[in-house]
């Protein structure tokens, strides 16, 4: 039940997070949490899968830098303000 509580609070930081800052890296995303880059990655995965988050590629035609950009999706949003409710 505690892993479970974990998750969703977990879940709830990262959406909180993302829709503050949707560039935001993923190495200063996991060091803002407190959990490793590893972590992350599996979190922000399974949210993509849950079809909470989009993850986006872009590139900047005139640097050539790409980065990231993560999205909340509606069913995102709607879970990240139920477990604000909750919270």
């Amino acid at each position: 039940m505690n892993d479970s509580r974990n998750e969703n609070n977990n879940e709830f930081e990262i959406l909180r997070k993302i829709n503050s800052n949707p560039k935001i890296s993923q190495r200063i995303l996991a060091s803002n949490l407190g959990i490793s880059l590893g972590k992350l990655n599996y979190c922000l995965k399974a949210l993509q899968q849950k079809g909470l988050v989009k993850i986006k590629n872009f590139q900047s035609q005139n640097d050539k830098v790409s980065y990231i950009r993560y999205m909340l999706t509606p069913k995102g949003i709607s879970l990240r303000t139920k477990l604000t409710i909750d919270f």
